[in-house]
């Protein structure tokens, strides 16, 4: 099984670029023109895979305490 780890300076500045060169009519393009903000993708890579489960779980706990709310109104 594959270790997790959050990914190195030089990992993320390669995906930086190669975001910022993908040739026209390669997936990176394609997800570029659907609306897809890969920057966000590499904000969350350089968490390690703990904080990003801890961001996540924060979010998800946030959103039931909405939900919570939304029906006492109800």
């Amino acid at each position: 099984m594959r270790e997790l780890r959050a990914w190195t300076l030089d990992e993320i500045a390669e995906l930086q670029e190669r975001i910022r060169t993908a040739p026209p009519g390669s997936k990176i393009d394609e997800a570029k023109k659907f609306g897809i903000d890969l920057s966000l993708v590499v904000e969350q890579l350089k968490l390690s895979p703990a904080e990003r489960v801890r961001r996540t779980m924060s979010l998800a706990e946030s959103a039931e305490r909405v939900r919570g709310l939304a029906r006492k109104k109800a």
